[in-house]
């Protein structure tokens, strides 16, 4: 399978170490597929154009990642600030809105379009500013949508119609709430929905079957960027003519591995005081 994603990228400083690790769950997204396996990913996003930025491009290009669409811009690189508690958690302490990301909202091009015809899937999420643009891109190819946490009933009903797997983080929500969610969302035309419940699991729906997902054990040192290995693992997995629930085991185990590293997939760098 191939796999395109677009939209956000920063680099996680963490502050105990001094140390800048490249992320964003696009771009991780991006890279952890083409790290389980993908045939080709390509990622397309606005890069500022200081260290941080040189940073994230060569981290994409060590991993194998097409950047030929990407952006690069005068401004700063989006920033996270991040703090580990003693259990390995993230702690996300500030940040800089995306940096010059939020300044220029990226537009698709003719060109990127076409480009878009050589995938199979499209990921996006909910930090991209791509809403807008998606009931063009659906008619090119199927798209894969992280709402994260801090989805509303009037994101949904904008973006549900046009995508075809929702991904969602609904760890602070009950059983009865995650079965109204996933109705809703089915109901907004999605098929494939998503919800992680952190150390709960993961509960899916494909419209006719619900699945349960439980845990991998793990030895964990740093939680962040775990969420974007379930998805990375489960699109390749699935989008490989793997079984749901072969797909779904896959990537709570990818999803635990990354636990035991630092930063989403590595790749850090020490920052230039």
């Amino acid at each position: 399978m191939k796999l395109l994603a677009i939209g956000d990228n920063v680099v996680d400083v963490y502050l105990d170490r001094n140390e800048m690790f490249p992320g964003g769950n696009a771009l991780n997204v991006a890279v952890l597929a083409k790290q389980y396996g993908a045939e080709d990913t390509g990622f397309i996003g606005i890069v500022g154009d200081d260290s941080e930025g040189d940073h994230i491009i060569d981290s994409l290009e060590k991993n194998l990642v097409n950047i030929s669409h990407i952006r690069r811009a005068y401004g700063e690189s989006g920033k996270a600030y991040v703090d580990i508690d003693a259990t390995g958690d993230r702690i996300f302490v500030k940040s800089n809105k995306g940096g010059i990301q939020s300044k220029l909202r990226l537009k698709l091009d003719p060109s990127d379009y076409e480009y878009m015809k050589d995938y199979d899937v499209l990921h996006t999420s909910i930090y991209s500013s791509l809403d807008d643009q998606l009931p063009l891109v659906k008619q090119l190819l199927p798209i894969s949508y992280d709402f994260s946490n801090h989805f509303t009933d009037e994101l949904l009903k904008t973006v549900c119609p046009h995508i075809t797997f929702a991904f969602l983080s609904g760890s602070d929500l009950g059983d009865k709430q995650i079965e109204e969610l996933i109705n809703k969302i089915h109901g907004y035309g999605t098929h494939y929905v998503i919800v992680t419940r952190g150390s709960k699991g993961v509960i899916m729906s494909d419209r006719t079957q619900s699945f349960i997902q439980g845990i991998e054990e793990a030895e964990v040192i740093d939680t962040l960027g775990a969420g974007d290995s379930f998805i990375a693992g489960f699109l390749t997995c699935y989008l490989n003519h793997h079984t749901i629930k072969q797909s779904l085991q896959l990537a709570a185990l990818r999803a635990a591995r990354t636990c035991e590293v630092n930063g989403a997939f590595g790749n850090g760098k020490q920052l230039v005081k």
